[in-house]
């Protein structure tokens, strides 16, 4: 029986296009000396061997333990058939019929062969720029259709050398179908612009290089170009630079006066820039680097990594004003390990845009939007599909998490236990994603950002039909965020209803399905960690539109896809000025002081945030909270954190979401072990049931104050005080999962204690890795809910 003749039928799904994954298939079966064929389509991989039983069972052995290293296999059947007669082994072209569920792999660093060739003066490659190959290179940010074949990306443009064509179709060969593939003769080429009042135009005609865009001239072409953006930057310049997935701002991380440049025309006051440094050796002299952090930073998602900084650290201390870590990442292109090489030392590489608009992709384009920040341009002539921002990773709690969710991970599904209809959920208002179900596999998109303005807006819209198009995906619902303000909500109802110049199904008006926005954080953390049942979740951010009709952010929810129950939530306080508070944590601060002592209050100009505040308007902001003016009720975490940062005098006023927050965080001394009171105690109001009384912990920091305690061990000890109050509500529920998700659970200090102490009480404890704890994940958490609502009422 085993040396029957027989047919094999393979089809496999997952990260199978664009890894090498053919030309592993075509080497297996010619090792086992099998017939037979393999082929890329818009749903995967499939494949028909032919040859012994016994040698086709050993090929359905290895298949699945021997792939390429990118490769990833979610799904594999295989059926028998009878013997065709096939005479060899081949290699077939590509179809493109059929449902598209084929995954669209992320962009990915170059790998270390190609390194080398780049370093390498013998190689053909040697200094090139755009060198890749099966393992390494662009994939998501020039992949314009399925299936992933070159006529289907943005490099059609460059017919390959006969060298680079022999490559691309020898099978042995590294480039063997690298859609990318190209060389210094036959692929795109660098060009770099400076002001024309500061040069005298010079360099051949080039059909994709004017002499002169807008203000800006030509200066140089190719190596030439490289070596002049290096030059720039060593003399205190802002170079922007169009690398994978869109346009980086650079600039010399040494350089006080050139990063305040950079602050004043971004315009970005306080938030802290992202470095690239040339190699790890560089990054040790920044960071303190343990061996998870360096494995992701050398890994192929290369993202940005937070890291505590050295005290020697040689960047300038606007960098990451008043922050103990540095978001560092090492060179992912060709482009940066040569520009990075050229200069052996740091630089800011921060998204190419201005503050609240998407990063820049188009070379037009940015010498538009950014003719005002940089200095010079770097660009290149390969067009980049679509915009992908740096992802941001953090180790906390001996697990890397992931707090944006960009290049290196975008679109990689999440896969669930079941398949789901077609469902779109546009996410939420602020680091806004959004997802889309097909099949198993749950599609996030990369990090679109805050839905600020008209740009942001723009890049929300392109990105959902890009989704659409790459997919063929015909919504039969949209999940959105309850809050009927939010830009994503807003435009879900236009979709909905068909009020859009391209329309989003043939069966508008679609289902909308309007999801609360912690119960979509909670089902968010469970979705990712695949857990179909109930749990509890401790949801803490700043701003969610709540059931009532308040603002929620301190809540204990327990439930799963299909509901949840409010158990537990912060004792609700007034925000004066709305909006405004959140801006300016000094009256946060005010309005819970107001609360203990109510106009006496005003009088109390030993405390910070009593005197950041005019006495006029004390007075104005006490009438508010009395009256309840302008002043919504919220049980928002965020901004009791917000009220103690300022109580300690770290921050009277923010730039920048959770700064404050963060402010608190690194204040705390983590030896300190003492904690503040934070009792939980009946709802008078009966929903929810119980609430933790902030009155009791407020108070002892009012008297820690006033006898002069360090505000380190103050920070700690509020710290310590929601960790106890988290173990408390947990004890008293006594559900047996416990899920952290919302913005405050990227502070690792409060994450780490609060999973050890949940963990101590005999609880299981869920936390984010896949997605961000903050409103980048809600999108996920959407669609499984939308799922479950069209299940009980389809």
């Amino acid at each position: 029986m085993s040396d029957e003749i027989r047919r094999l039928r393979v089809e496999i799904q997952g990260a199978v296009q664009g890894v090498g994954f053919r030309p592993y298939i075509y080497r297996l079966a010619a090792e086992l000396g099998l017939a037979g064929w393999v082929l890329n389509d818009s749903r995967g991989v499939f494949i028909e061997v032919e040859g012994p039983v016994s040698r086709l069972e050993r090929f359905l052995e290895r298949l699945p333990r021997e792939i390429p290293p990118r490769a990833r296999i979610y799904s594999l059947q295989a059926g028998w058939l009878d013997a065709v007669g096939y005479p060899r082994f081949e290699i077939r072209h590509s179809e493109s019929e059929g449902e598209k569920t084929a995954l669209v792999l992320p962009d990915i660093a170059t790998c270390a062969r190609c390194l080398v060739e780049i370093l390498d003066p013998k190689d053909r490659r040697y200094r090139y720029p755009f060198t890749n190959c099966t393992d390494c290179g662009p994939r998501f940010t020039i992949l314009e259709a399925l299936p992933y074949d070159r006529p289907n990306t943005t490099m059609r443009r460059f017919r390959m050398c006969p060298t680079c064509q022999a490559e691309y179709e020898n099978p042995l060969d590294r480039r063997f179908h690298a859609q990318p593939n190209a060389c210094p003769e036959c692929g795109p080429t660098l060009a770099f612009y400076a002001r024309v009042s500061a040069l005298e135009e010079r360099g051949e005609d080039h059909p994709d290089f004017p002499q002169s865009i807008g203000e800006f001239g030509r200066v140089a072409m190719g190596e030439a170009a490289l070596r002049e953006a290096a030059r720039a930057l060593r003399a205190g310049q802002i170079v922007a630079v169009k690398g994978l997935g869109g346009f980086h701002l650079m600039v010399d991380a040494r350089n006080e006066a050139a990063i305040a440049r950079l602050r004043a025309r971004k315009p970005r006051r306080d938030k802290p820039f992202a470095l690239m440094a040339k190699d790890l050796a560089q990054v040790r002299t920044l960071c303190e680097l343990a061996p998870e952090a360096e494995a992701l930073l050398a890994g192929p998602e290369a993202p940005i990594v937070l890291l505590p900084r050295r005290a020697d650290a040689p960047v300038a201390p606007n960098v990451a004003p008043d922050n103990p870590y540095l978001g560092v990442m090492l060179p992912y292109t060709p482009l940066h390990h040569l520009l990075l090489r050229e200069l052996d030392f740091p630089v800011v590489a921060t998204s190419g845009n201005l503050t609240d608009e998407p990063i820049c992709t188009d070379e037009r384009e940015a010498f538009q939007r950014l003719a005002r920040v940089a200095d010079a341009f770097l660009i290149h002539n390969r067009p980049i599909a679509r915009h992908v921002d740096d992802s941001v990773m953090i180790v906390m709690d001996g697990e890397p998490r992931l707090l944006r969710r960009a290049r290196g991970f975008a679109p990689l599904p999440i896969l669930v236990n079941r398949p789901l209809p077609p469902i779109l959920a546009v996410g939420g208002h602020l680091k806004n994603t959004i997802a889309l179900s097909v099949g198993r596999q749950i599609f996030l998109s990369q990090h679109i950002g805050d839905l600020d303005t008209a740009e942001a807006l723009g890049a929300f819209e392109r990105v959902i039909f890009d989704f659409l198009r790459l997919y063929e995906a015909e919504p039969v619902a949209i999940a959105h965020d309850m809050h009927p303000d939010y830009i994503s909500t807003i435009w879900a109802q236009r979709a909905a209803a068909g009020d859009l110049p391209q329309p989003l199904s043939s069966r508008a008006p679609l289902p909308l399905i309007p999801v609360q926005h912690h119960h979509a954080h909670l089902v968010a953390c469970l979705a990712e960690h695949n857990v179909e049942g109930p749990a509890l979740g401790i949801t803490w951010d700043g701003t969610g539109y709540g059931l009532d009709g308040t603002i929620w952010g301190g809540e204990f929810l327990v439930g799963d896809a299909y509901g949840f129950h409010r158990v537990a939530s912060l004792r609700p306080f007034r925000l004066p000025g709305g909006d405004a508070a959140i801006h300016a944590p000094c009256r946060v601060a005010f309005a819970l002081l107001w609360e203990l002592a109510g106009d006496m209050v005003i009088e109390w100009e030993d405390l910070a945030p009593v005197r950041a505040l005019r006495p006029i308007e004390r007075q104005v902001l006490a009438r508010m909270i009395a009256r309840g003016v302008n002043a919504p009720l919220t049980s928002s975490m965020g901004r009791l954190f917000d009220a103690v940062a300022a109580l300690l005098d770290l921050r009277q006023e923010i730039t920048f979401e959770g700064q404050a927050a963060m402010a608190l965080e690194f204040a705390a001394d983590p030896s300190e072990t003492r904690a503040y009171p934070f009792p939980f105690c009946e709802n008078p109001s009966g929903e929810p049931a119980q609430v933790l009384d902030w009155r009791p912990l407020l108070e002892a920091i009012l008297k820690d104050l006033r006898r002069g305690v360090e505000r380190e061990r103050i920070a700690a000890r509020f710290h310590n005080a929601l960790i106890e109050g988290m173990i408390t509500i947990a004890r008293e529920i006594g559900e047996g999962r416990v899920a952290l998700s919302g913005g405050c659970f990227q502070n690792r200090l409060l994450t780490e204690r609060a999973a050890r102490r949940i963990r101590e009480g005999g609880f299981t404890v869920l936390i984010h890795r896949q997605v961000p704890p903050n409103d980048g994940g809600i999108s996920l958490g959407q669609i499984r809910i939308a799922a479950a609502y069209l299940e009980r009422f389809p």
